[in-house]
């Protein structure tokens, strides 16, 4: 279980800034109480966005994210396995590939695929069990959206919402598996697989900007 509780180079909890993030919540009185509250304040400290993707190592460090007020579900469980483990809550990162089914079209437009590749969760290991979590969609973006925020109570797992009403939203079509640390290379592998032109092509504009390890490091 060690492993699940250590600093790593991206789950950087020793970080000032980290640390100042999860203050409020080292007074409350249980690991699932904290687990509730960090997903919270994880989920709607930054607004989601998937068109400005880095997957660099400095980009992906829990510090440099609490830099910056939007973010992709990769960082946003970034920030939360790292103040888990700063609050002594084990905590793995997972991965999985997804197809969102509601308001991508623009996002589609620049990926080219209709699966989304790599989206990140988190595992907790609460009170004798782990349990999972999406603090993706912050309640701004589900405003806009117009589907209700994700809730989660520490007790059962919160993945991203398979239909809202009779209308799907969110489907889970492959799984990696969970991690000690986020797998650098083998997300720029996977991404790689579904999106070869955003490694062959430069994007840093306004609307959508992509980053990513030079060819041949993975």
């Amino acid at each position: 279980m060690q492993e699940y509780l250590a600093s790593t180079p991206f789950l950087d909890f020793e970080n000032e800034a980290l640390q100042n993030f999860i203050a409020p919540l080292r007074s409350l009185s249980s690991d699932k109480e904290k687990a509730v509250q960090l997903y919270y304040k994880v989920r709607d400290a930054f607004l989601y966005d998937p068109y400005h993707l880095d997957l660099t190592p400095e980009a992906l460090k829990a510090s440099q994210i609490l830099t910056k007020k939007r973010a992709w579900c990769v960082e946003k469980c970034i920030v939360m396995a790292a103040g888990a483990r700063a609050l002594g809550i084990p905590t793995k990162l997972g991965y999985a590939n997804v197809i969102n089914h509601i308001g991508v079209e623009k996002l589609m437009h620049y990926l080219r695929h209709e699966e989304i590749a790599f989206h990140g969760f988190v595992e907790l290991y609460i009170e004798g069990k782990w349990v999972k979590c999406s603090p993706t969609f912050d309640t701004r973006v589900c405003r806009i959206a117009k589907v209700e925020p994700l809730d989660f109570d520490g007790e059962k797992d919160a993945l991203l919402q398979a239909f809202i009403g009779e209308e799907q939203f969110m489907e889970y079509t492959k799984f990696h598996g969970t991690f000690a640390d986020v797998p650098l290379l083998l997300m720029n592998q996977e991404m790689y697989n579904y999106y070869p032109h955003l490694f062959k092509t430069v994007y840093n504009e306004k609307g959508f900007s992509f980053k990513h390890l030079p060819m041949g490091e993975f």
